[in-house]
């Protein structure tokens, strides 16, 4: 494994030392999955997008093709007992601008939610020790760390501009879109009881209607790895009905996602939901059943049952779901869609953070 320099650089963390080692391979990457999993699970921030398993898949495809070339630069702190106690998921590109930046792989459109992964009280000395060595002589050459959607809640915020003001650097922060999330309540009657009372009304009508419809209305989670890869493809020609998803959907994006599928489903936390109608499926949800919340992804409609709303009643049904299996928050994640607001989401914004010299 490289290390900065041809030595271990120690930094001061708490009563423990911290040395940075630097990952630059595919297979140095591959190599600590487990240590990696087990420090997300106890991250300040802990979102499905961190997983290994996903920034393995998305970084052979460079983001289903997002990005033409890059360069893994992954630092990785660890403690005197060899634990793994930091890891900032980095990568040398051009950025949207034109320069040479260090990006969070993940960047930017697949991906909710990127952050830094240590827990919280060792952040600040994490990022702090971060920033000193990507100012140095042995990091690549860059002209900004450009690290978009991370929550503007995230302590990882202040820790880079603690950082970066010690350090003398300039660290801008910008907001980019609202992230929905709703807070799930006991019982689907107490969280019904809690939207607005239209929006109450009009969940009820649609899931009556839907069960007093002439054909059968049925829905189920794909449980069957044997059946992934069809479910995947009615998925994929159902996000297609959408002109906007249909373009988005290169082969290149296409391959990409169905691999994120597969690596999730093999790790325990991919939802894949279905409501069909007939014989016919007639909508989608695309989520993630991760760290106890449910985070939607994506989903399709067939429009030729748009006056059922099917997407509103497979939604209701995964949210009731949800609140019977103890789930906390529905994360409706990133883009501010009318429909997430009438389920009862409440606004958080992800940020940019971007830090200069």
């Amino acid at each position: 494994m490289a290390k900065m320099g041809g030595r271990p650089k120690v930094w001061g963390i708490l009563e423990n030392a911290m040395q940075f080692r630097i990952l630059r391979t595919l297979p140095e990457l591959e190599n600590i999955a487990d240590e990696w999993n087990r420090l997300l699970e106890k991250s300040a921030v802990n979102v499905p997008f961190l997983r290994h398993e996903y920034l393995v898949t998305w970084w052979k495809s460079l983001g289903g093709g997002e990005w033409q070339s890059g360069e893994l630069y992954i630092v990785t702190a660890w403690n005197d007992v060899g634990e793994l106690i930091g890891v900032a998921p980095l990568f040398l590109t051009q950025n949207l601008s034109g320069g040479p930046a260090l990006m969070l792989i993940g960047s930017i459109e697949i991906s909710d939610y990127l952050d830094l992964i240590a827990l919280e009280d060792e952040l600040p000395a994490f990022a702090e020790g971060l920033l000193e060595h990507l100012t140095g002589p042995e990091a690549p050459p860059w002209e900004v760390l450009d690290w978009y959607n991370i929550l503007e809640d995230s302590p990882t915020l202040p820790a880079l501009e603690a950082g970066a003001r010690k350090l003398g650097l300039t660290c801008t922060l910008e907001r980019l879109q609202p992230a929905p999330r709703i807070a799930l309540a006991g019982d689907w009657e107490t969280y019904l009881t809690g939207l607005d009372g239209k929006q109450r009304r009009e969940i009820r009508r649609k899931m009556r209607r839907a069960e007093g419809f002439y054909a059968p209305v049925n829905w189920y989670i794909v449980e069957d790895e044997g059946t992934l890869d069809d479910e995947i493809d009615a998925l994929l020609d159902l996000m297609a009905y959408d002109p906007q998803k249909e373009a988005f959907l290169s082969a290149a994006m296409s391959s990409q996602l169905r691999a994120s599928l597969h690596s999730a489903f093999q790790a325990g936390w991919l939802q894949l939901a279905f409501i069909t109608i007939g014989n016919e499926k007639a909508a989608a949800y695309l989520n993630f059943d991760y760290a106890n919340q449910i985070w939607v992804y994506n989903s399709g409609i067939n429009f030729k049952f748009q006056e059922l709303s099917p997407g509103w009643v497979l939604l209701a049904h995964l949210i009731q779901w949800a609140i019977e299996h103890g789930r906390e928050h529905f994360d409706m994640m990133r883009g501010d869609e009318v429909y997430k607001y009438h389920f009862g989401g409440v606004d958080r914004f992800v940020m940019r953070a971007q830090i200069t010299r």
